[in-house]
């Protein structure tokens, strides 16, 4: 899902990666809201909120909601200059920034429940989600050349009605390619609206812990294709063992060979 890149990457590998962490960012939004009363998968409500404390001359929620959106910018230039350091093909250019995404949601499960009563202590966990989920819609951005949008649906919505207009004006060739987009879209809508409402439902549960359920899905996201790699490789050196059985050819016995070259002499 997040190792193929260019001519390599198909509708395939985008769909898996669209559905997995759609639903990570779904349940990251819905127990974000919950948990810390703000919106933690984009930035788009915040500029409002922003504009809002300035105007009523609240300067210290103007500059909370300022480093939110700084940290959300901050997130995705990490998640870029780590790729392009490492390389866009090496295994670890992946790695690095969904290790960060998981670490944060392991310490918020991990010790958010001691510090949901101090309003610091909230604002910073916002924010280091907000960070997390920049890592991972620049992450996805760049692995699936911008087709897949994993942390807020506003595009992916706009994206969703141009196309549904295009099926009525587009040549028939072109329709499966279309057809195959839209079906891209719906999914990573269903996959972040359910995930919302799980993490809803499970935050109500587990309270902080539930952030467990996150961090869960970025590890079989990593290991996927950890796994499925080493597997394929496994089968190639089997394969590479296992020669085929070649049967010896056996030579027609004297009496049939004198037969056939009388045949062909000339009466």
């Amino acid at each position: 899902m997040l190792k193929h890149h260019g001519s390599r990457r198909t509708h395939i590998h985008n769909l898996r990666l669209a559905i997995l962490l759609s639903l990570t960012a779904g349940l990251v939004n819905g127990e974000g809201f919950l948990g810390f009363s703000v919106l933690t998968t984009n930035v788009t409500g915040h500029a409002a909120l922003f504009a809002e404390s300035i105007s009523i001359k609240d300067g210290t929620t103007s500059w909370v909601i300022a480093l939110w959106m700084l940290l959300f910018l901050g997130g995705a230039f990490i998640a870029s200059f780590i790729i392009d350091i490492v390389g866009k093909n090496q295994q670890y250019s992946n790695l690095i920034p969904i290790s960060l995404e998981f670490l944060i949601l392991i310490i918020i499960g991990i010790i958010g429940n001691h510090y949901k009563n101090e309003l610091a202590a909230r604002q910073l966990f916002a924010g280091s989600l907000l960070f997390a989920m920049g890592m991972q819609n620049a992450l996805v951005t760049m692995v699936s050349k911008s087709v897949v949008r994993t942390t807020h649906l506003t595009g992916t919505f706009t994206d969703l009605g141009i196309e549904l207009a295009q099926l009525k004006f587009i040549a028939p060739e072109k329709k499966a390619d279309l057809k195959s987009r839209i079906g891209l879209k719906l999914f990573i809508i269903v996959s972040f609206i359910l995930g919302a409402l799980f993490g809803a439902y499970v935050f109500r549960l587990f309270h902080y812990h539930s952030f467990f359920v996150p961090a869960a899905i970025l590890v079989y996201t990593l290991l996927y294709d950890i796994f499925r790699v080493n597997a394929k490789r496994y089968y190639r050196k089997i394969g590479k063992k296992i020669k085929p059985i070649r049967t010896p050819k056996t030579k027609p016995p004297v009496s049939e060979t004198k037969s056939t070259v009388l045949k062909q002499l000339p009466k």
